[in-house]
């Protein structure tokens, strides 16, 4: 090559060169995710915990992303509506409140039917055997993919007016969030209420129900122990909230930003399982008068669980819950019932 043809290439080689180092330097695009988040009514779990992590999402996985976060009751979304909603594309993650939303595909409910998930240990497990089944139904129904969840812990008795045991609550009228626990309330002759949870102090006051059913956190913060005397600290449900993401979006990432995603979740879930137990343990103290660090302190009067009242909540899941559960579900997914006797069967000894 001639000394006049290199130099003629020689700012070529440098224009090149300097369009391949601009564009190894330029900031990768940024991930954009809109996420419909749980209602700020539900109290510390969402203000503490899942609020700030999706704000510092980006921190958390290592990711450029940028996260546009509202709690559906800001942007007035239903929870019964949350499968619709993912579905839709208007929001790309989406808070599943399982109870409510199972109204849409009873699957959702499987991990936390009434005698099932008790108490956290139990319900960890539950959750993890169930979750495999979940996700796979999400993805093939629901076009979402399962990322982590929470619970608000054991669902217990908040009554106005004494009481001694479940036998007490026949004939009253008992506030409920779901079918299963409507038709377990049912069979302790007492009749169920289904209310909205802010609805729920005020019905309390106004003598529109006897009692209701919720976490003493939730409780806690609702003012309910303002309104209620009586508390029996025995777990029927543990609520649960799920997160899951469309899986248009979940598709359009990288292999290695699907993983940075799922590893982030996965560390929330952790934290907010441990978070849950804090506030459900520390609520439980509060409302009675006893030692109080987080919630608000009251005075109720804590009725201990007698051998008959565990062991009525204990059958529930074969005489009670399973079955209704397993009739709904198998009607709109016929091989719910038998999946959830394979991954949840062995663990309460249902077969």
């Amino acid at each position: 090559m001639t000394p006049m043809k290199l130099a003629h290439l020689l700012p070529l080689a440098a224009l090149v060169l300097g369009s391949a180092a601009a564009q190894a330097q330029a900031p990768a695009q940024p991930i954009k995710l809109r996420v419909a988040g749980n209602f700020v009514a539900a109290g510390l779990l969402q203000q503490q915990k899942e609020q700030p992590f999706f704000e510092n999402f980006a921190k958390a996985s290592g990711l450029p992303v940028e996260i546009d976060y509202k709690p559906m009751d800001v942007v007035g979304i239903k929870d019964t509506d949350a499968l619709r909603v993912i579905k839709s594309g208007l929001f790309d993650v989406v808070a599943l409140r399982l109870a409510q939303a199972s109204r849409d595909d009873p699957t959702l409910l499987g991990a936390d039917i009434v005698g099932l998930s008790t108490d956290y240990d139990t319900a960890r497990k539950v959750w993890d055997a169930w979750r495999g089944p979940l996700d796979q139904r999400l993805q093939e129904r629901h076009g979402a993919r399962l990322l982590a969840s929470y619970p608000f812990g054991p669902q217990i008795l908040f009554c106005k007016g004494a009481f001694t045991s479940l036998a007490d609550m026949k004939g009253k009228k008992i506030r409920v969030s779901d079918q299963s626990l409507a038709k377990f309330v049912e069979k302790l002759g007492a009749i169920p209420v289904t209310l909205a949870f802010g609805e729920t102090q005020q019905s309390l006051e106004r003598g529109v129900t006897d009692c209701a059913i919720t976490g003493p956190s939730s409780a806690n913060s609702a003012g309910w122990p303002e309104v209620t005397t009586h508390v029996m600290p025995l777990g029927f449900q543990v609520h649960q909230v799920a997160f899951a993401v469309s899986l248009a979006k979940w598709n359009a990432l990288s292999a290695d930003q699907r993983t940075k995603v799922a590893d982030a979740f996965k560390k929330f879930e952790t934290d907010a399982w441990a978070y849950s137990r804090e506030l459900w343990e520390d609520a439980a103290r509060c409302n009675t008068g006893k030692e109080c660090r987080i919630g608000k302190k009251f005075a109720m009067k804590e009725v201990q669980p007698a051998a008959a009242d565990r062991q009525l909540v204990a059958d529930a899941v074969r005489t009670v819950s399973f079955p209704l559960w397993a009739e709904s579900c198998d009607k709109v997914h016929d091989k719910c019932s038998a999946a959830w006797k394979q991954a949840v069967g062995p663990l309460v000894g249902v077969k």
